[in-house]
């Protein structure tokens, strides 16, 4: 009997395992209960090492990482109407040399959030005409993120310059438009919505 208790357990916990996989090898524990998966299934294998917890609610396969961009995947899963933005963002797109210290996220204002244990994040409350707009969701790895797209995120950048810093948004706008060929009207229906078109719109022309 005991050998069969062993051999159900083993095949439970292999099934876990290729579910890890074909989620990417992080997955939310809502989503694991929802798939038909016991948590006693899933503290076996933390026992045996093969899963580590990251942070309260999200666990990851041990000998599987996200290699691109994982602090954005881990912060995305934990905060579902969370949207990368401002540094954060640039850093995505590369066009900014600044180092994110942390996963910055815009969230509706009002809407409560519980605090990320892991990865570090800073959240930024939007309006929601502010947060809906530009959204985009890019895949690493098989992980679905949410993140402005470039126009709307530089436009956040000026809005929030106070943060992010006033030159490390002129200089993003400036890689945008030149570089990476961002339309300077999509620029400008941002700015409009973010009430910052006044600041931008000299700026742009002196660039274009």
């Amino acid at each position: 009997m005991a050998k069969y208790t062993k051999t159900i357990m083993a095949s439970k916990t292999d099934q876990l395992i290729r579910f890890f996989k074909a989620q990417g090898a992080v997955v939310r524990f809502a989503a694991l209960l929802k798939a038909g998966f016991h948590s006693d299934t899933l503290a076996a294998l933390e026992k045996q090492g093969a899963v580590e917890k990251v942070s309260r609610g999200l666990y990851k396969l041990s000998t599987s990482s996200v290699s691109s961009h994982p602090d954005l995947v881990s912060a995305c899963l934990q905060a579902p109407q969370g949207v990368v933005c401002l540094l954060s963002a640039l850093s995505f797109y590369e066009v900014t040399s600044e180092i994110p210290r942390q996963v910055e996220m815009a969230i509706p204002r009002g809407v409560r959030v519980r605090k990320i244990q892991y990865p570090p994040v800073k959240q930024y409350q939007f309006s929601q005409e502010a947060w809906a707009a530009g959204i985009e969701e890019r895949k690493i790895e098989g992980h679905s993120i949410r993140v402005y797209d470039l126009a709307k995120t530089v436009v956040d950048c000026f809005k929030f310059r106070n943060k992010v810093g006033a030159d490390v948004a002129r200089e993003a706008l400036k890689i945008a438009v030149i570089e990476k060929h961002v339309p300077p009207k999509d620029i400008m229906h941002y700015a409009k919505i973010c009430r910052v078109a006044n600041i931008i719109q000299p700026i742009l022309e002196a660039i274009i």
